[in-house]
């Protein structure tokens, strides 16, 4: 049973997470020859200011 686990930004709409799980899920069962239902899908939306590169927050960098 695979399991993903996505790390993003918040601020995606809920058609874009949609797509994402739906072509994760079907990259997971080409790749790994399982069935759909047993593939899982978890997405952590992080606020921008909880995010950052070079030590300056995504939020910062707006």
């Amino acid at each position: 049973m695979p399991l993903a686990q996505i790390h993003i930004l918040e601020g995606r709409t809920p058609e874009q997470k949609k797509k994402m799980i739906t072509e994760v899920t079907t990259a997971l069962v080409n790749s790994l020859d399982v069935r759909p239902e047993n593939v899982r899908v978890i997405i952590y939306e992080l606020p921008k200011s909880h995010w950052s590169v070079g030590g300056v927050t995504m939020e910062e960098r707006e």
